[in-house]
């Protein structure tokens, strides 16, 4: 078995330069969907997966402009509500589009992310608290199709604290009438990332950090 052993007492000293969060920033890219302004993010990491997500949120008509290591995004008209399987079937964040789609366009299809069951990883999660917010989701041959005729605020309890869930519920909450309560909140950095963020764009979320946040 592998082990690592550390003697001490030692004092660290030096420098590090602390990479930035790939979970942090697909969301934060899926948000770009609400903002009616460009939006531009500094020192975005060179990842494969940030690639998947540039690609999915250009096809959907999302403008990008990379300048060095800055990339910026704006969304004036939606080109596709289409999330497509060969974009999604590699980067489960993908469903995180359906609930900015939802409350800004009211439409949205998403391809069940890598191809998988709901159940296994469970999107039924995002699925069910969306209904309770005034979605028609429907399951046609591996992707969902959501429409609604305006999102409304209301009560959710998740079941577990799921990120993903928590994220697109932020996201969905924001455009729609009313108050939006998420119980049983995930508690991870990146849930209070997107908050932050999404307050810079104007919207009103409370209670980040904790499990229960409040979306006006």
């Amino acid at each position: 078995m592998d082990k690592l052993l550390i003697k001490g007492p030692v004092k660290l000293n030096g420098e590090v330069t602390i990479s930035k969060a790939k979970n942090a920033y697909l969301p934060l890219m899926a948000a770009c969907i609400l903002a009616e302004e460009e939006v531009r993010f500094k020192e975005v990491p060179k990842l494969r997966d940030i690639g998947t997500m540039n690609k999915l949120l250009s096809h959907l008509g999302v403008e990008i402009k990379e300048e060095g290591s800055d990339i910026c995004y704006h969304l004036n008209e939606l080109k596709s509500d289409e999330a497509p399987y060969e974009l999604v079937k590699t980067m489960r964040a993908s469903i995180c589009v359906l609930g900015p789609m939802l409350s800004r366009f009211k439409k949205g299809k998403v391809s069940l992310p890598g191809g998988c069951a709901i159940g296994t990883r469970p999107i039924d999660l995002h699925l069910k608290n969306l209904e309770k917010m005034g979605a028609h989701i429907e399951l046609k041959g591996g992707y969902v199709e959501a429409t609604t005729d305006g999102l409304k605020g209301t009560h959710l309890t998740l079941d577990f604290p799921s990120v993903g869930a928590t994220e697109n519920l932020m996201m969905a909450a924001v455009l729609a009438e009313g108050e939006t309560i998420i119980e049983n909140a995930a508690l991870e950095p990146e849930i209070t990332d997107l908050g932050n963020f999404l307050n810079s764009l104007g919207a009103k979320i409370s209670g980040l950090d904790t499990k229960t946040i409040k979306i006006e």
